[in-house]
């Protein structure tokens, strides 16, 4: 089926939850206005439709194909990412000084989400090239910047991230690869990297390999990591000493070429320095952080994608007679499919509302308004990522299963969503290491008040939905306030002084699903107040009854969960507890 853009539900989203609106009147992003970002909003999803969304059947079953340490893209997707290119979408928040048009990160993702429904392997290729712009921008020398930047933010070239090793996946100070300095500012970096995402390919003429190295004389561990940019083609015209030695063959995003990367082969691939020596696993952090809001992202707009394809298929799908019905019906009549399309659509608007408040807070974090901020960035990034990436495969799994068993043969297309979507809780982070960084990082950082600063700001919207005359409202704000009480328990048990490791590190992810659900009902009730509001004041926009009776699902159904998570989270295990599952596996 074809994609539809989402447009008014993104809008909603970014007005009512994510607060565009009030930092544009605000003056926040200087000479934006509503009628600029709907002007955006609107010709982002025309490219997404007539341009994208055609080449992702295609990239599915041609995919990437490599012969002699080339890759080839399928048949016109160079033509298609130097129309998105010259359109000045790989720009739309890079830094304006760059040639970035400079727009807040919340707009970037709402077009990021746009295009990666339409085609996700297409849509990986800027997140790197973007990530590395935020880098360089932020880490890089003035004479790096204005040899490589220019380029990568018009998206004439693109860029890679070069992390993992054989040996070295999650655990970065496992890293061998080496880099020597050559006396005159760069460097010979040699070594392999394995499950690099558009390490080779034939969109640009150059591609920029932002590789981590040790030099000769680092310290072990990652605080001996350096990071380095490692050009395909060098500023002379010559090809560096770095090709493509394989592509994987995976299990979806075939057309994202997923590249083992060879340094160094005829003596070392020439690099220079991002940052300062043995700190650059802090630059490539700066990096990921936006790469793990697009990964979040993914899920969201991968859900959205099977979920257009799962309601267009039960309206005209006709098997069994729903009740009170002489005639067989469209299984969008049985109660319990319509319930599973209410799951999907109320998973995704909460994902939706959960990664676009990361996004403000990194616009707000930028521009030095808010002095929390950052923290609430560094907050939400990872229930974004884990959070919002296991939804995507929730919500493909729910589109296969509407579909019956014409969605687990290919040609229906219900497949590839699910396939698709299977990667982004694995690659930037695996979603368990999300969990540990949310709880051991972010949650129980000494003197960190954020995370109670959050639970009682999702609590204040459910208290706030109570003193309501809205009797709808009033019982989704009661679900919410004991949504955020159960999330403020697991919190209070967290920080308790006698956990131990083995007792935090097994409740993680646990409590990172308890986080995400309780932010996406306080979240979801904002907007819904909101569209309230407007009711009352007679705009009879179908969005806000749809955003209320999608939070009311949601409370419903959902948001329920977060006691029993918490009771889970604070359950007495004895003090062996912690160690037993693995007594057992062993």
């Amino acid at each position: 089926m074809s994609y539809i853009a989402p447009i008014s539900a993104i809008a909603f989203t970014l007005d009512h939850i994510a607060d565009l609106s009030v930092d544009v009147t605000d003056g926040l992003h200087g000479e934006l206005t509503a009628d600029i970002q709907a002007s955006i909003l609107t010709e982002a999803g025309k490219f997404a439709v007539d341009n994208l969304a055609p080449l992702n059947r295609q990239g599915d079953l041609v995919g990437a194909r490599f012969a002699d340490g080339v890759v080839t893209m399928p048949t016109g997707w160079r033509e298609v990412f130097a129309q998105w290119s010259a359109a000045g979408w790989n720009s739309v928040d890079l830094p304006s000084e760059w040639g970035g048009m400079g727009l807040p990160t919340r707009l970037a993702a709402a077009c990021m989400e746009l295009w990666t429904s339409a085609c996700m392997s297409f849509a990986l290729c800027p997140v790197l090239g973007q990530g590395a712009t935020d880098a360089l921008h932020k880490h890089g020398s003035t004479p790096l910047k204005t040899a490589w930047l220019p380029k990568l933010v018009s998206g004439e070239w693109t860029a890679t991230m070069n992390l993992t090793e054989p040996q070295a996946g999650s655990d970065l100070g496992a890293l061998r690869t080496l880099a020597v300095p050559r006396g005159d500012g760069t460097y010979l970096i040699t070594g392999s990297k394995c499950f690099i995402s558009y390490g080779e390919h034939d969109l640009t003429d150059n591609i920029v390999h932002f590789v981590l190295a040790r030099l000769p004389d680092a310290p072990q561990g990652t605080r001996g990591i350096s990071l380095f940019l490692v050009p395909k083609i060098l500023p002379g015209g010559t090809r560096n000493d770095v090709r493509c030695v394989g592509v994987e063959h995976k299990l979806g995003i075939h057309a994202s070429p997923t590249c083992t990367m060879v340094f160094g082969e005829s003596g070392g691939a020439v690099g220079w320095l991002i940052g300062t020596e043995h700190h650059g696993l802090a630059c490539m952090f700066t990096m990921m952080n936006k790469a793990r809001l697009y990964t979040g992202l993914q899920g969201v707009a991968i859900a959205e994608r099977a979920y257009q394809q799962a309601m267009a298929y039960a309206k005209q799908r006709r098997q069994g007679r729903a009740i009170g019905s002489v005639d067989i019906s469209p299984i969008i009549a049985h109660p319990d499919v319509r319930r599973n399309l209410m799951t999907m659509k109320a998973l995704i608007w909460a994902g939706r509302a959960i990664a676009y408040n990361a996004a403000a807070a990194i616009d707000r974090a930028r521009s030095k308004t808010d002095p929390a901020a950052d923290e609430l960035a560094g907050l939400l990034t990872p229930i974004t990522k884990a959070f919002c990436s296991e939804i995507g495969v929730e919500v493909t799994s729910l589109g296969i299963q509407i579909h019956g068993g014409a969605g687990y043969v290919e040609e229906t297309g219900a497949a590839q969503h699910f396939r698709d979507a299977r990667i982004a809780p694995i690659y930037e982070g695996a979603n368990g290491i999300q969990a540990i960084d949310l709880v051991m990082r972010k949650v129980l950082r000494p003197e960190s008040t954020c995370a109670a600063t959050t639970i009682e700001m999702l609590r204040s919207i459910g208290v706030s939905a109570q003193n309501r005359r809205d009797s709808d409202l009033h019982a989704v704000g009661a679900i919410v306030v004991e949504s955020a009480d159960a999330l403020g328990r697991a919190t209070d048990w967290l920080r308790e002084k006698d956990r131990t490791p083995d007792e935090l590190l097994t409740i993680a992810s646990p409590y990172l699903r308890l986080f995400g659900i309780t932010a996406g009902a306080g979240f979801l009730l904002k907007g819904a107040i909101a569209a309230s509001d407007r009711l009352m004041h007679g705009d009879c926009d179908p969005i806000y009854r749809d955003a209320i009776a999608t939070t009311g699902f949601y409370a419903n159904t959902i948001a329920l969960m977060a006691s029993a998570l918490a009771r889970i989270i604070t359950a007495d295990r004895g003090p062996q507890a912690a160690k037993l599952p693995a007594d057992f596996l062993i």
